[in-house]
């Protein structure tokens, strides 16, 4: 609002300094074309006598020039500077008009009287041809007084300043309104966030203009988030509670067994415990998607995933090849996206024979928004279709020889279906090997 008044007295105050020069050189324009016009009138009020002396009437068509001390002041004198003519105004009073050394030519100035009035004077010069070829120079001076100037200038300027100080506090005050106004949806914001601190609301319900959409909405899904990573880890804990309780209950049972049975019942419960552990705190490591944070380029992870993954399996001679789009972005936390990558790339590493391909595209679509897709194939022996859908559970493996927990797909499959509500799909790639394709919206 300061900011606003600020501009708004400058730009009142140099509009009335422009209107304010722009009427006194129209004022000063206009008495100097009345001036002009009492020199025509002189002019043809002027005549040559027998002697071809120059000769005006007692009685003038403007009476002021014949009233002393009326304003109005005029004189004709010769190319000698000789004063032919003086008007009955001038009574009492004496005036050095300016002289116009070029004929046909107006000079406008300032002037004093004898008494220190000032004068705004018009002096034309004319060559007058009293004969063939015989021209007599004349010069016919006329002149006003400054206060009737200056009291039009004054009342304008009262005016102008009067209208342009009740339309500045008008105009502050409709600006006021409108900033009110204007602000007014910034105000519910508040009102709705602090009712959110309180407990007393879940989300911005309220409606708001366009400009405001896409603040709610990220706050409302920054507050989702933050709900939603706070049930997850409840549910981990309750879920991961839940699970120990078996192994707990075994083993308990176990110590009254025979000690050559008590060895295998510990290490099958101690690695049950340890699948059940790491699931939960993969899953609830899990950041999800997040309103307020940058997008993750795909290629970089990739790259580094990649590098790592070909020195765990240097002795298999694998061929790592990576097609990331430029523009393929990951709407969501790099870890997880390392955990989805990491976990198809190394199941992938373990499967193949010479070959792992890792594809990340992305497709925008008008709204602005798209889906990226990230494909993992492998040219190892595939998965069969009936264990398809088995493999992403927790703690399923196609094949039990081969060293792993069982939840590296079932975490992927948490992450995509529940966290980002993406999709999942295990297929037969062109090498004949596995191919997993996962579809991610944003």
């Amino acid at each position: 609002m300061l900011a606003a008044s600020l501009v708004l007295v400058a730009f009142l105050g140099l509009a009335g300094l422009t209107l304010d020069r722009a009427y006194r050189d129209g004022a000063l324009a206009a008495l100097q074309e009345r001036l002009q016009a009492q020199v025509y009138m002189l002019l043809g009020a002027a005549n040559l006598d027998e002697q071809n002396r120059l000769q005006l009437p007692q009685a003038l068509p403007e009476p002021r020039l014949s009233t002393p001390g009326s304003g109005l002041y005029a004189a004709v004198t010769d190319g000698q500077g000789r004063t032919l003519w003086r008007s009955r105004s001038l009574l009492g009073l004496s005036v050095a008009f300016p002289v116009s050394d070029s004929p046909g030519q107006p000079l406008f100035t300032q002037i004093d009287t004898s008494g220190g009035t000032p004068l705004l004077a018009l002096s034309f010069g004319v060559a007058w041809e009293v004969a063939p070829d015989d021209y007599r120079r004349y010069t016919f001076q006329v002149a006003e007084a400054r206060r009737g100037f200056d009291g039009q200038l004054g009342a304008f300027r009262r005016s102008l300043w009067v209208w342009l100080g009740a339309l500045g506090v008008g105009l502050l005050l409709v600006q006021g309104l409108i900033l009110r106004w204007s602000l007014k949806p910034l105000r519910q914001v508040a009102r709705e966030v602090a009712g959110i601190e309180a407990g007393r609301r879940q989300q911005l319900t309220g409606p708001y203009p366009r400009e405001l959409q896409p603040l709610t909405r990220n706050l409302n899904a920054l507050i989702h988030n933050g709900q939603l990573h706070l049930e997850r880890y409840r549910n981990a804990l309750a879920d991961l509670a839940h699970s120990l309780k078996t192994p707990l209950a075994v083993l308990r049972g176990a110590s009254h067994e025979q000690p050559d049975t008590l060895g295998e019942t510990v290490r099958e419960q101690v690695e049950r415990m340890d699948r059940t552990v790491d699931y939960q705190l993969s899953r609830a490591a899990a950041s999800g998607r997040t309103a307020l944070t940058r997008p993750v380029t795909v290629a970089p992870v990739g790259r580094k995933l990649l590098d790592a993954l070909g020195k765990v399996y240097a002795a298999k001679g694998l061929a790592l090849e990576l097609k990331a789009d430029d523009q393929a972005r990951f709407f969501g936390d790099e870890g997880d996206l390392m955990e989805i990558l990491g976990n198809l790339a190394d199941n992938a590493c373990k499967w193949a024979r010479r070959r792992v391909v890792v594809i990340a595209r992305y497709r925008p679509d008008p709204a602005g928004r798209g889906e990226l897709t990230l494909i993992v194939e492998d040219d190892g022996p595939g998965i069969a279709e009936q264990q398809r859908a088995a493999v992403t559970d927790r703690g399923r493996r196609a094949d039990p020889t081969t060293p792993g927990h069982g939840i590296g797909l079932a975490v992927v499959r948490e992450l995509v279906e529940e966290v980002y509500q993406g999709r999942l799909a295990i297929q037969r790639g062109q090498w004949d090997g596995a191919r997993v394709e996962v579809w991610l919206p944003f």
